[in-house]
C-alpha cells in the first residue's frame, strides 16, 4: 500500500474521488477530498469528502442517514484521482436517485451494459408489469411453486452438463440456472445485495480458517 503522502493533491488541496458501489460496481458519485477529509475516511470507514461549493468537510450520510461504508481506496498510476468502493446505506445523490449519474448522454446500438442488479431490476419490473407473451411474466403468473420446479430442474441440467464434461453446455444451463435463481429471489424479494453479503461473510470466514492454517 502506498502512503497518504505520496498523493498528489492539486493546487487547492483536492484529489478526486470516483465512488462505486461494492455490489453492482455502479459509479454512484464524483467527489472531492482533501488531507484532512481523506484521514477522516480512513479512521470513520466511512466516506467524508470537501464542498467545494460550501467550502467545508462533509460526512456523507451525516443528515441523511446514507452513509457509505468504505470497503477500499485506491489510487490511479499516477496518484491523483482515487476509486472508492463502498457498501451505502441508502441513495448516494441528494435527489434519491441511488446514482448521481442518471443523465444519458449516448448509447451504443451494438454494444450494451449487463450486469446482474441490471437484470434483477428487469425482473422486477416484469414482476410488476406482467408484460403479455413474456416468460417471466408466465413464471410470476404460476408462483412460487413453478418458480421452484424450475430451479430443481435446472440444477439438474447443470449436473447432467458438468458430467458429461461439456464446458459450453455447462455454461448454457449456469446461466439458466442463474436466471431462474434471481426469479425466485424477486419472488421472494431477496435483493442481489443480501445475497452478495452472504458471499462476503463467508469470504472472510474462510479467510480466517486459511490463516489459521498458515500459523499452525
Amino acid at each position: 500500500m502506498i502512503d497518504i503522502n505520496e498523493l498528489k493533491f492539486d493546487s487547492n488541496g483536492l484529489i478526486p474521488a470516483v465512488v462505486v458501489d461494492s455490489v453492482s460496481k455502479k459509479v454512484l458519485t464524483l467527489a472531492y477530498m482533501n488531507r484532512e477529509s481523506l484521514q477522516i475516511t480512513m479512521e470513520k470507514g466511512l466516506t467524508c469528502f470537501f464542498s467545494r461549493s460550501r467550502n467545508e468537510l462533509w460526512l456523507k450520510g451525516e443528515t441523511s442517514g446514507n452513509y457509505q461504508h468504505v470497503v477500499s481506496i485506491t489510487a490511479d498510476c499516477d496518484k491523483d484521482a482515487l476509486t472508492v468502493v463502498v457498501e451505502k446505506d441508502g441513495p448516494a445523490c441528494h435527489t434519491g436517485s441511488d446514482s448521481c449519474f442518471t443523465n444519458s448522454v449516448w448509447q451504443s446500438e451494438d454494444l450494451s451494459e449487463f450486469s446482474l442488479q441490471g437484470l434483477y431490476d428487469l425482473l422486477e419490473e416484469r414482476k410488476e408489469t406482467r408484460p403479455e407473451g413474456s416468460y417471466t411474466s408466465y413464471l410470476f403468473d404460476k408462483g412460487i411453486d413453478k418458480i421452484l420446479k424450475k430451479v430443481g430442474e435446472e440444477c439438474t441440467e447443470v449436473i447432467i452438463a458438468g458430467k458429461a464434461d461439456d464446458k459450453k453446455e455447462t455454461v448454457y444451463e449456469l446461466a439458466d440456472l442463474a436466471y431462474h435463481c434471481m426469479v425466485l429471489m424477486v419472488q421472494m424479494g431477496i435483493s442481489v445485495e443480501d445475497v452478495h453479503k452472504e458471499l462476503a461473510s463467508r469470504h472472510i470466514i474462510d479467510h480466517k480458517v486459511k490463516q489459521e492454517k498458515m500459523t499452525k
